[in-house]
């Protein structure tokens, strides 16, 4: 299965079953990026202080430079997604991933971090007193106006999902949460997220701040790729920046990004039963050329 969206200004353009929910994977970083944000806009998160007990911001956080380790590199997690077994209680997931040990001083290196946006999680959902679905429906799903993505918590929430080869696949294994919505849904998105008007300018500022990375990516488009606060972002082969996020699990891959620059910005997202995330991309930045 493959679906598409693009968005550019008031109109809409989506191809077969754009309307029909997909797993968002780590665009729900994007998304969780977005309501944390707003809370430091609401006075409830600071963006730049450390946290209670810890060495690092909750800016370092988000934009993936606060030396928390990832779960992605250990063998172990992938061993028991693959057999179906239940997700890890939170605190055996930090001990087997050693995640009091940084990796490196806070601010001084760059590593992608899911254990970073779980803690992520953990704030909005301590800030708001909410679970995190409840939280992200109010604080940014509905002022955008997306009205049918969620947070999926059990197998049973992918029920008529399209997961590819993962029949089956446990939520819980997203340990910062997995947004489901509809293509259409994570164009319109992250459009009217980046547009401006949600977010205060400087805030969106902040959120827009690229930490450069080395580049060029070997078999991908990114020339000069960076990331902000929960947005990849930089420059394409074809010369366009862009910004937004690509996610992938077991199963399927989305891409999700908006036009940097040039004169109309554009939104595009692109959905695939495939795990080629360079294929993702490749389409959602060939929807982004067409639309111009």
């Amino acid at each position: 299965m493959e679906c598409w969206a693009v968005v550019e200004g008031a109109r809409v353009v989506a191809g077969h079953e754009a309307d029909r929910p997909v797993p968002w994977w780590s665009f729900t970083k994007t998304v969780l990026a977005a309501a944390a944000l707003v809370l430091v806009r609401d006075g409830s998160l600071a963006l730049e202080e450390p946290l209670p007990g810890r060495s690092y911001t909750l800016r370092h956080l988000l934009q993936h430079r606060s030396g928390v380790a990832n779960y992605g590199g250990v063998a172990a997690y992938h061993e028991a997604v693959a057999r179906g077994d239940e997700p890890w209680p939170v605190r055996i997931l930090l001990e087997r991933t050693q995640a009091e040990r940084l990796r490196y001083p806070p601010g001084e290196g760059w590593d992608y971090s899911n254990i970073g946006y779980l803690f992520v999680r953990q704030l909005v959902e301590e800030a708001t007193g909410e679970p995190l679905d409840a939280a992200l429906r109010r604080l940014v799903l509905a002022p955008l106006g997306i009205r049918t993505a969620r947070i999926a918590s059990a197998p049973a929430d992918l029920d008529q999902v399209p997961m590819g080869d993962a029949t089956g696949y446990h939520p819980g294994w997203v340990y910062h949460g997995l947004m489901v919505g509809s293509v259409e849904e994570a164009a319109l998105l992250l459009d009217r997220l980046l547009k401006g008007g949600f977010l205060p300018d400087h805030l969106l500022a902040d959120m827009r701040s690229v930490h450069a990375l080395p580049g060029p990516i070997a078999d991908r488009q990114w020339v000069r790729p960076g990331y902000g606060l929960g947005l990849m972002s930089g420059e394409v082969a074809s010369g366009q920046v862009v910004e937004g996020h690509t996610g992938g699990g077991p199963g399927s891959t989305i891409a999700v990004y908006r036009t940097a620059s040039g004169m109309k910005p554009r939104t595009a997202a692109y959905f695939a039963t495939t795990d080629r995330r360079k294929e993702a991309e490749d389409e959602t930045f060939r929807l982004l050329e067409e639309a111009s």
